[in-house]
């Protein structure tokens, strides 16, 4: 009985002992594991939506024109998808991202051009700056100098002037209106615009950085 009873004891160290072994042993692999840090299971991307809406006096010619766009944060910078829908057919339009979204527009930014299908569709697609930390500047130089200006909106004109006149999108006008928004600085009326946004608060404003 008494040899029955160290054999028990003995065996109850030895199992006792060797579960402290594997318990350190787990407790050191896992401390040396890699930590997997909470950034690298978010998305790289995060997008915001938003639409545009016919500039002033398109709606009697292009009753139905519409946009939207999708920006998306990138690593190092962002993703602006413009899509548009029942503009003018086979057309050609030059985007740019500006100040303010109606006349007189602010400072603006040429940012490219777009070319619609034979529905009157199309959509590009940008890289660059497109957030609440968009701005322009100019501290001096051959033609002016203004402090850094944010440019919040979205603006798309008609590349050809010839087009907005023969759709009759500018009733009383005897010949095309010319504008400087494409690049010879000699482009149509303005098409669609991001006016369903305040003026100090453009949708990209809305994009965090």
């Amino acid at each position: 009985m008494y040899l029955f009873s160290r054999l028990k004891v003995g065996f109850l160290l030895v199992l006792v002992t060797a579960v402290a072994i594997v318990s350190t042993w787990t407790a050191t692999a896992l401390s040396q594991r890699p930590i997997a840090h909470a950034a690298s299971t978010l998305p790289v991307e995060k997008g915001f939506t938003f639409s545009m809406v016919s500039s002033p006096g398109i709606s009697a010619c292009l009753p139905h024109a519409q946009g939207r766009v999708t920006i998306k944060r990138r690593s190092e910078n962002d993703e602006m998808r413009v899509s548009v829908e029942d503009l003018a057919p086979n057309t050609g339009y030059d985007l740019f991202v500006i100040e303010i979204p109606n006349k007189p527009f602010g400072i603006s930014w040429y940012q490219s051009d777009l070319q619609t299908n034979h529905e009157g569709d199309g959509s590009v697609t940008v890289r660059g700056i497109f957030n609440v930390e968009t701005f322009s500047v100019s501290q001096g130089g051959p033609t002016t100098t203004f402090s850094p200006t944010h440019q919040y909106h979205l603006g798309l004109w008609f590349d050809d002037p010839q087009v907005p006149f023969d759709l009759g999108c500018e009733p009383g006008k005897t010949s095309p209106v010319i504008t400087p928004f494409n690049g010879e600085q000699h482009a149509g009326i303005q098409v669609l615009n991001t006016s369903n946004f305040p003026d100090n608060a453009g949708p990209l404003s809305h994009v965090p950085a």
